[in-house]
């Protein structure tokens, strides 16, 4: 059983840390804690609580952010925010959203994530030119993966 203190800490140390969810079972009991409206999964992360009240979180391996500027480079990554199937067109026989070269604005819409049946437009919140498109159409994408590289200038 958990008490409620313990759920307490779970929510500050989810609330402090770049982890999306918690889900954990402990004496019987399951909490599943997560920041995303429900609806949305987001590669949950499991952690199995032994009865000791310390709660240890796994450090993430990229931290969740629509855009993140590239070190290297000025270029700007464009990352996925949630897991799902990466869609460049509206429709099978549509135009893509964007080709390399195109020049975007915020706003502009760049590609679709089909998650759970929900097609989710990614809109664009740079102005650049698309510097890469780093997935093929159609194909499964994770959570904080890398979609696109815009160029600011």
């Amino acid at each position: 059983m958990m008490d409620f203190d313990f759920i307490e800490r779970l929510i500050d140390a989810l609330d402090n840390s770049s982890v999306d969810s918690i889900d954990i079972e402990r004496g019987g009991t399951r909490v599943r804690l997560s920041k995303s409206p429900s609806g949305t999964v987001v590669a949950p992360v499991a952690v199995t609580a032994a009865p000791a009240p310390a709660v240890a979180l796994p450090a993430p391996a990229a931290t969740p952010a629509t855009e993140t500027p590239v070190a290297a480079s000025n270029l700007v990554e464009i990352i996925s925010p949630m897991v799902g199937t990466f869609y460049r067109s509206p429709g099978p026989d549509a135009l893509s959203y964007v080709e390399v070269g195109a020049r975007v604005m915020p706003g502009d819409t760049l590609c679709i994530i089909e998650a759970m049946k929900l097609m989710n437009e990614l809109e664009c919140e740079v102005t650049g030119t698309i510097a890469e498109i780093c997935i093929e159409n159609a194909q499964p994408v994770e959570f904080g993966q890398v979609l696109f590289r815009v160029d600011p200038s």
